[in-house]
Protein backbone atom coordinates (compact mmCIF):
# COMPACT_ATOMS: atom_id res chain seq x y z
CA UNK A 1 0.00 0.00 0.00
CA UNK A 2 2.84 2.07 1.03
CA UNK A 3 4.50 1.88 -2.37
CA UNK A 4 1.18 2.25 -4.42
CA UNK A 5 1.02 5.41 -2.24
CA UNK A 6 4.47 6.74 -3.38
CA UNK A 7 3.66 6.08 -6.70
CA UNK A 8 0.77 7.81 -7.11
CA UNK A 9 2.46 10.64 -5.19
CA UNK A 10 5.41 10.85 -7.48
CA UNK A 11 2.99 10.30 -10.79
CA UNK A 12 0.79 13.48 -9.34
CA UNK A 13 4.56 15.56 -8.94
CA UNK A 14 4.88 14.85 -12.79
CA UNK A 15 1.70 16.16 -13.56
CA UNK A 16 1.90 19.34 -11.49
CA UNK A 17 5.06 19.93 -13.11
CA UNK A 18 3.81 19.21 -16.75
CA UNK A 19 0.57 21.64 -16.03
CA UNK A 20 3.22 24.17 -14.53
CA UNK A 21 5.45 23.81 -17.35
CA UNK A 22 2.95 24.48 -20.19
CA UNK A 23 1.67 27.17 -18.16
CA UNK A 24 5.01 28.79 -18.39
CA UNK A 25 4.21 32.09 -20.85
CA UNK A 26 6.28 31.38 -24.18
CA UNK A 27 8.61 34.59 -25.13
CA UNK A 28 6.70 35.98 -28.34
CA UNK A 29 8.91 39.27 -29.15
CA UNK A 30 12.94 38.60 -29.34
CA UNK A 31 15.22 41.19 -29.57
CA UNK A 32 18.72 41.82 -31.87
CA UNK A 33 20.78 41.00 -28.67
CA UNK A 34 18.65 37.72 -28.74
CA UNK A 35 20.59 36.83 -31.99
CA UNK A 36 23.77 38.74 -31.39
CA UNK A 37 22.59 41.54 -33.99
CA UNK A 38 23.74 44.75 -33.28
CA UNK A 39 21.32 47.47 -33.49
CA UNK A 40 22.13 49.67 -36.60
CA UNK A 41 22.50 53.42 -35.73
CA UNK A 42 22.38 55.87 -38.42
CA UNK A 43 25.30 58.61 -38.86
CA UNK A 44 23.08 60.95 -40.15
CA UNK A 45 20.53 63.34 -38.12
CA UNK A 46 18.57 64.89 -40.86
CA UNK A 47 16.60 67.15 -38.28
CA UNK A 48 19.20 67.60 -35.70
CA UNK A 49 17.50 66.81 -32.85
CA UNK A 50 19.92 64.29 -31.25
CA UNK A 51 18.63 61.13 -32.09
CA UNK A 52 19.86 59.31 -35.53
CA UNK A 53 17.55 59.23 -38.21
CA UNK A 54 16.94 55.20 -37.81
CA UNK A 55 16.11 55.37 -34.65
CA UNK A 56 13.72 58.21 -35.02
CA UNK A 57 11.95 56.50 -38.35
CA UNK A 58 11.31 53.52 -36.20
CA UNK A 59 9.84 55.46 -33.18
CA UNK A 60 7.69 57.67 -35.52
CA UNK A 61 6.57 54.99 -36.90
CA UNK A 62 5.35 53.99 -34.02
CA UNK A 63 3.62 56.78 -32.70
CA UNK A 64 1.81 57.19 -35.61
CA UNK A 65 0.34 53.58 -35.60
CA UNK A 66 -0.58 54.63 -31.64
CA UNK A 67 -3.32 56.63 -33.05
CA UNK A 68 -4.44 53.91 -34.45
CA UNK A 69 -5.34 55.50 -37.88
CA UNK A 70 -8.82 54.39 -39.72
CA UNK A 71 -8.06 52.76 -43.18
CA UNK A 72 -9.18 54.73 -46.17
CA UNK A 73 -7.69 55.70 -49.24
CA UNK A 74 -9.05 59.61 -49.57
CA UNK A 75 -7.49 62.82 -51.57
CA UNK A 76 -6.01 65.90 -48.92
CA UNK A 77 -5.44 69.00 -50.87
CA UNK A 78 -2.27 69.05 -48.17
CA UNK A 79 -1.17 65.91 -49.46
CA UNK A 80 -1.28 64.51 -45.99
CA UNK A 81 -3.83 63.31 -44.51
CA UNK A 82 -4.88 65.46 -41.56
CA UNK A 83 -7.62 63.34 -39.92
CA UNK A 84 -7.81 60.19 -38.86
CA UNK A 85 -7.77 58.15 -41.39
CA UNK A 86 -4.83 56.81 -43.78
CA UNK A 87 -3.15 54.12 -45.90
CA UNK A 88 -0.30 52.08 -45.96
CA UNK A 89 1.98 54.76 -47.53
CA UNK A 90 1.21 57.40 -44.44
CA UNK A 91 2.92 55.08 -42.31
CA UNK A 92 5.93 55.65 -43.94
CA UNK A 93 5.57 59.00 -45.23
CA UNK A 94 5.04 60.39 -41.04
CA UNK A 95 7.84 58.11 -39.89
CA UNK A 96 9.92 59.69 -42.64
CA UNK A 97 8.30 63.67 -41.95
CA UNK A 98 9.07 63.92 -38.47
CA UNK A 99 12.51 62.78 -38.76
CA UNK A 100 13.57 65.72 -41.71
CA UNK A 101 11.95 63.97 -45.07
CA UNK A 102 9.15 65.48 -46.37
CA UNK A 103 8.77 62.35 -48.83
CA UNK A 104 5.71 64.98 -50.25
CA UNK A 105 8.64 67.51 -51.92
CA UNK A 106 11.25 64.79 -52.31
CA UNK A 107 9.08 62.81 -54.11
CA UNK A 108 7.75 65.00 -56.28
CA UNK A 109 10.79 66.81 -57.05
CA UNK A 110 12.18 63.18 -58.28
CA UNK A 111 9.61 62.87 -60.65
CA UNK A 112 9.88 65.87 -61.98
CA UNK A 113 13.90 65.60 -62.40
CA UNK A 114 13.14 61.66 -63.63
CA UNK A 115 10.05 61.56 -65.46
CA UNK A 116 10.86 58.40 -67.61
CA UNK A 117 11.59 56.02 -64.42
CA UNK A 118 8.35 57.02 -62.66
CA UNK A 119 6.23 56.76 -66.25
CA UNK A 120 3.40 59.46 -64.83
CA UNK A 121 1.18 61.00 -67.28
CA UNK A 122 -0.35 63.56 -64.80
CA UNK A 123 1.84 64.65 -61.51
CA UNK A 124 0.43 65.59 -58.65
CA UNK A 125 2.63 66.53 -55.44
CA UNK A 126 -0.66 66.02 -53.18
CA UNK A 127 -0.82 61.87 -54.36
CA UNK A 128 2.19 61.06 -55.43
CA UNK A 129 3.97 60.09 -52.49
CA UNK A 130 1.39 57.88 -51.49
CA UNK A 131 1.09 55.65 -53.99
CA UNK A 132 3.87 52.13 -53.27
CA UNK A 133 5.25 52.10 -56.99
CA UNK A 134 6.18 55.78 -57.18
CA UNK A 135 7.38 55.44 -53.22
CA UNK A 136 9.88 51.90 -54.53
CA UNK A 137 11.03 53.93 -57.24
CA UNK A 138 11.94 56.34 -55.11
CA UNK A 139 13.78 54.76 -52.40
CA UNK A 140 15.20 52.30 -55.48
CA UNK A 141 17.34 55.54 -56.55
CA UNK A 142 17.63 57.68 -53.37
CA UNK A 143 18.52 55.21 -50.60
CA UNK A 144 20.24 52.02 -49.67
CA UNK A 145 18.62 48.82 -50.91
CA UNK A 146 19.11 46.01 -49.08
CA UNK A 147 18.33 42.19 -49.03
CA UNK A 148 14.56 41.11 -49.68
CA UNK A 149 15.52 37.45 -47.87
CA UNK A 150 13.89 37.15 -44.86
CA UNK A 151 16.28 34.47 -43.86
CA UNK A 152 19.06 36.57 -43.78
CA UNK A 153 17.96 38.23 -40.31
CA UNK A 154 20.80 40.22 -39.53
CA UNK A 155 20.26 42.16 -42.68
CA UNK A 156 16.56 43.77 -41.22
CA UNK A 157 16.77 46.68 -38.50
CA UNK A 158 14.28 48.30 -37.01
CA UNK A 159 13.66 51.60 -39.15
CA UNK A 160 14.14 49.97 -42.55
CA UNK A 161 11.53 50.27 -45.25
CA UNK A 162 10.06 47.45 -47.09
CA UNK A 163 7.99 47.28 -49.66
CA UNK A 164 5.79 44.65 -51.36
CA UNK A 165 4.02 44.86 -54.88
CA UNK A 166 1.24 46.87 -53.43
CA UNK A 167 1.58 47.16 -49.68
CA UNK A 168 4.61 49.10 -47.71
CA UNK A 169 5.47 49.09 -43.96
CA UNK A 170 8.43 50.06 -41.51
CA UNK A 171 10.74 47.16 -40.20
CA UNK A 172 9.78 46.67 -36.25
CA UNK A 173 13.07 46.40 -33.65
CA UNK A 174 11.02 43.05 -32.33
CA UNK A 175 11.56 39.79 -33.76
CA UNK A 176 10.36 36.71 -33.33
CA UNK A 177 11.72 33.22 -32.40
CA UNK A 178 13.55 32.99 -35.94
CA UNK A 179 14.78 36.17 -35.95
CA UNK A 180 12.80 37.37 -38.63
CA UNK A 181 11.15 41.07 -37.38
CA UNK A 182 7.85 42.33 -37.30
CA UNK A 183 6.26 44.98 -39.33
CA UNK A 184 4.52 48.02 -38.52
CA UNK A 185 1.61 48.64 -41.31
CA UNK A 186 -1.56 49.82 -42.14
CA UNK A 187 -3.38 47.38 -44.34
CA UNK A 188 -6.99 47.49 -43.85
CA UNK A 189 -10.22 48.18 -42.36
CA UNK A 190 -10.31 45.83 -39.64
CA UNK A 191 -6.91 45.99 -38.54
CA UNK A 192 -6.49 45.82 -35.01
CA UNK A 193 -2.66 45.48 -34.24
CA UNK A 194 -0.49 47.62 -36.44
CA UNK A 195 3.05 45.86 -35.23
CA UNK A 196 2.53 42.10 -36.34
CA UNK A 197 4.39 39.56 -37.00
CA UNK A 198 3.32 38.29 -40.46
CA UNK A 199 6.29 38.50 -42.36
CA UNK A 200 6.94 35.10 -42.97
CA UNK A 201 3.15 34.84 -44.00
CA UNK A 202 4.37 36.61 -47.34
CA UNK A 203 5.72 34.83 -50.26
CA UNK A 204 9.21 35.82 -50.92
CA UNK A 205 8.96 36.73 -54.15
CA UNK A 206 5.86 39.28 -53.29
CA UNK A 207 8.52 41.44 -51.40
CA UNK A 208 9.79 44.22 -54.03
CA UNK A 209 12.21 45.92 -52.09
CA UNK A 210 14.38 46.64 -48.60
CA UNK A 211 15.73 50.14 -48.38
CA UNK A 212 17.80 52.15 -45.34
CA UNK A 213 17.50 56.08 -45.53
CA UNK A 214 20.87 57.06 -46.36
Amino acid sequence: MKKVLVIVFIISIILILGILILNIPKKEEYANSDFNIATYISSIDKDGDGIDDQTEILDNAKQYVKTKPKYQSKYYASGYPDDEYGVCTDVVAFALKDAGYDLMQLVNEDIINNKIAYNIETIDKNIDFRRVKNLNIYFKRNSISLTTDLSKIEEWQGGDIIVFEDHIGIISNKRNKNGVPFLIHHASPIQINYEEDILEMYDSNYIIGHYRIS
